[in-house]
């Protein structure tokens, strides 16, 4: 069997600084993140740092219609989606690089636009993982010039792994210390955590999502306030209310929260649909109150979370949080009440915003990917093996 390494971009010199683009758009649907980082180093011993950030929103019609095209698309809209989000990753890149006006940029990384993510799907009753990004790469190499790298999930996939998450290799380069034992939790639509053993080596980091983050929330408020609101801000509805304990206590059975790690969540399990078999249990909730239980489910299930999978084995003292969710004061101050032994700090500690984390990502995992470089592992997305991430789109 040929070994990952043997895959190599003939051009990336790792012995001069590169110059790369990450871009993320992530589960909540708000818009595109951008970021222009300068990575110097090979392997696993790279120093990153980011020139600049720039955040592309979605306007109101863009984020309908991509809620239209997940929940009750046709094909012919998933590919004009398809081009269109293309274009709009392509301006997010070029918006980022007037910022810094870099001396060039060797090559992007564009997560893309997940508009679906079943890695446990069957068809004809054979089992066929599955997972769709959408944001077409050739089109931004196109009206960038750069190599693009995309479509990291489906070769993680290919290899029996859940296609996510795909951070905890960056997390690992990043946030990693020789002596003390670490986790990084991100709490985007989805919240997921890696777990890094002090000294361990990137074939011991462990990963998985905890179930929501955002999700739910977003789409209680964008409902409950017929579009007024998009987020919680600060957490004030869900301050302004109290956890509804028969409904907690119902969403807390979800089947989900019992499995054990490696596993992967999305808008599937935990989108409108589930929103609305709420609504058709509980009735006629104030909307502080079910923004309330929402955000309380968010915190219970990451605790519960930690204390069964992650602290018998691994006594981590430091959480280290990004991701808009970082931003709702009333989630944070209730997963601290929930975890009193840990210390939970902000990623701009260590000199990594929290709002641009993943798009830094991802921009590193396109430069791991081009040094022929592994970015998933059995104990992170429950591959097979260590996988390369993403395939290559030039200009």
């Amino acid at each position: 069997m040929t070994t990952p390494s043997a895959f190599r971009f003939p051009r990336l010199d790792t012995d001069a600084p590169r110059y790369s683009v990450g871009l993320m758009a992530g589960t909540s649907l708000d818009g595109i993140d951008a970021a222009l980082v300068r990575i110097e180093g090979a392997g696993d011993a790279i120093r990153v740092q980011t020139l600049a950030t720039c955040y592309l929103p979605y306007t109101p019609d863009e984020r309908a219609g991509l809620l239209r095209l997940i929940e009750s698309g046709a094909l012919a809209e998933l590919c004009a989606w398809d081009a269109y989000l293309g274009a709009r990753f392509a301006q997010a890149a070029q918006a980022v690089m007037a910022q810094a006006a870099p001396p060039r940029v060797d090559f992007i990384g564009s997560h893309g636009q997940t508009v679906w993510h079943a890695p446990d799907a069957q068809a004809l009753h054979t089992p066929t993982p599955n997972t769709l990004q959408i944001g077409q790469p050739d089109v931004i190499a196109a009206r960038v010039g750069a190599p693009v790298v995309a479509d990291f999930r489906t070769r993680d996939m290919a290899y029996g792994g859940q296609g996510a998450p795909l951070v905890p290799i960056v997390d690992w380069l990043l946030l990693r210390h020789d002596t003390e034992s670490r986790a990084a939790l991100n709490l985007g639509g989805m919240a997921n955590l890696t777990v890094l053993p002090a000294g361990g080596a990137p074939d011991a980091i462990r990963a998985f999502d905890t179930g929501p983050a955002n999700a739910l929330i977003d789409l209680a408020v964008q409902q409950g306030t017929d579009g007024a609101q998009t987020f919680d801000r600060d957490g004030a509805l869900a301050d302004a209310g109290e956890a509804h304990t028969p409904l907690l206590e119902w969403l807390l059975q979800h089947p989900y929260f019992q499995q054990p790690p490696p596993k992967s969540t999305g808008r599937e399990t935990f989108g409108r649909a589930l929103l609305e078999e709420i609504h058709a249990r509980f009735p006629n909730l104030p909307l502080p109150t079910l923004v309330s239980t929402l955000t309380e489910l968010t915190a219970a299930t990451i605790a519960d979370a930690l204390q069964r999978w992650v602290l018998p084995d691994c006594p981590i003292r430091r959480l280290i949080v990004s991701g808009g969710g970082l931003h709702n004061r009333a989630l944070m101050r209730r997963l601290a009440r929930r975890l009193p032994p840990l210390t939970l700090e902000s990623s701009a500690a260590y000199g990594i915003d929290p709002d641009f984390k993943e798009a830094v990502a991802f921009a590193v995992l396109a430069d791991r990917f081009l040094q022929g470089l592994p970015a998933t592992y059995p104990n992170t997305t429950g591959a097979s093996r260590p996988t390369l991430a993403g395939k290559l789109a030039l200009p």
